[in-house]
């Protein structure tokens, strides 16, 4: 039986008179894919007040990978509710941080010993990766890479490539930020032909020139324009996601990971949406055998409380002092108990094997899109992390960010939530609840398809 039903046009009379009181009161800056408002969700669904329900292929931007209000996690904030909401680490402390930052610490076994800062979001967490960089080293100057993303606060928008709309109009940004190119195999000047967008290829001779390539235009950077002895860390995405879903190969970021050791650099994984399953394993360094010295998390760490984490080698965070970071809300009780629930429901297998199922599902069935509809330039992605490029034309690879915001708009009418994202604008991105079960994918991808062939 269908998941999507559909009682009203979209938007529906309540969702319209909600917007109307939206506009009038509410700031313009937070942008909105659908013009829908939601009453409740469950699962993969979300319902509307006009009574609309509609798959989720967003999860609130890779937020609630286990799905909205999975039964475990509500549980554990309704128990920790009844005990205190609040307390603030700084003046009472609390078991549940503590216990929390023992668990995440134990997810980088190769950097150990580690140790963990909370926060309340991926950007505040960025802020603080830096910070801990820069008094570990003395150093300055930060690497950052295009079509990376990495918040909205002053040091995040420095390190996030894309100008509108993160950007424009909130310059001067903090000093000593630099950025290098991103290894994106589709958009590589001069390369020819596509290894099919896997983050691992290392067998592969043009993969590996190409890495080369790319680590030889960021170290040329690092040594001309700054000085590898000025560089405090260098942080990056293992797949760029505001910027387009573009996997970092393997190669590449051992490549820099050689590099940092031997250049004493800090390097930072911002696995902010790539971690807690997104990818198929916990966090996707796991599975592409690189540690960072420091990860920073967020999103799924507590699918869908606000709680964010910085992970890592312990004289890295040692390095700054007493009372250097911190903040009122960072590691609330109630988000600490979600994230306990979260790490307890990937203790089972047959979570992250089930978000490899559907990562392989997403990439058979976009394979077939590229090859029906001739606006596909590219599918790519890690796991269930996946992404459509949309084009004008497959030899110039010109993006059509008209054709995806089409298909966007398309989706929601339909009766599925489906989000944009890319440098241009032009990706397709596939970000479905990881307990998502295939007659809901399914049915989801039908209306993708839908969509595409209502372009022609």
């Amino acid at each position: 039986m269908p998941t999507i039903h559909l009682k009203t046009e979209i938007p529906g009379p309540r969702s319209r008179e909600l917007n109307e009181v939206r506009h009038e009161h509410v700031s313009p800056g937070p942008f909105h894919t659908t013009p829908v408002i939601a009453s409740h969700a469950k699962g993969s669904v979300v319902t509307d007040v006009d009574g609309n329900s509609f798959l989720d292929f967003s999860s609130g931007i890779g937020v609630t990978n286990l799905g909205h209000r999975d039964e475990a996690v509500m549980r554990a904030v309704a128990e920790q509710a009844e005990k205190f909401v609040h307390t603030s680490i700084n003046v009472v402390a609390y078991e549940g941080y503590i216990r929390l930052a023992e668990r995440l610490n134990a997810l980088l076994p190769k950097a150990a010993p580690c140790k963990t800062f909370l926060a309340n979001s991926g950007a505040e967490a960025v802020e603080n990766a830096v910070k801990f960089a820069r008094v570990k080293t003395g150093r300055q100057a930060v690497i950052a890479f295009e079509h990376g993303y990495h918040g909205r606060t002053y040091m995040a928008m420095a390190l996030t490539a894309k100008a509108h709309p993160y950007k424009s109009g909130f310059a001067p940004f903090p000093a000593e930020v630099y950025r290098a190119p991103y290894p994106d195999f589709y958009r590589w000047p001069g390369v020819q032909g596509d290894p099919g967008g896997c983050p691992q290829v290392s067998t592969c001779p043009l993969e590996r020139c190409f890495c080369q390539e790319v680590f030889n235009s960021f170290a040329e950077i690092a040594r001309g324009q700054i000085g590898e002895q000025n560089v405090a860390a260098v942080i990056i995405e293992p797949v760029a996601g505001e910027g387009g879903f573009v996997p970092a190969p393997a190669p590449f970021l051992k490549m820099l990971r050689r590099w940092c050791d031997e250049h004493g650099v800090v390097l930072i994984f911002d696995e902010v949406q790539t971690g807690f399953g997104r990818t198929g394993s916990l966090l996707a360094c796991h599975q592409l055998d690189v540690t960072p010295d420091l990860v920073v998390m967020a999103k799924g760490l507590a699918n869908g409380l606000p709680l964010s984490a910085v992970t890592g080698r312990a004289e890295v965070v040692d390095a700054v002092g007493l009372g250097g970071v911190g903040g009122t809300y960072c590691g609330n009780p109630l988000a600490c108990a979600a994230s306990h629930a979260v790490l307890d429901r990937f203790e089972d297998p047959a979570v992250l094997a089930h978000a490899c199922h559907i990562g392989e599902v997403l990439r058979h069935r976009l394979e077939a899109f590229a090859k029906r509809f001739p606006c596909v330039g590219q599918t790519r992605g890690l796991g269930p992390m996946r992404a459509i490029e949309l084009v004008t034309d497959q030899g110039t690879k010109q993006p059509n960010k008209a054709a995806t915001q089409a298909v966007v708009q398309y989706a929601y009418e339909h009766g599925l939530i489906l989000m944009a994202c890319g440098t241009h604008g032009n990706v397709l991105r596939f970000l479905v609840p990881l307990t998502m079960n295939d007659e809901e994918l399914n049915e989801g991808l039908a209306v993708v398809e839908d969509a595409l062939a209502s372009l022609e």
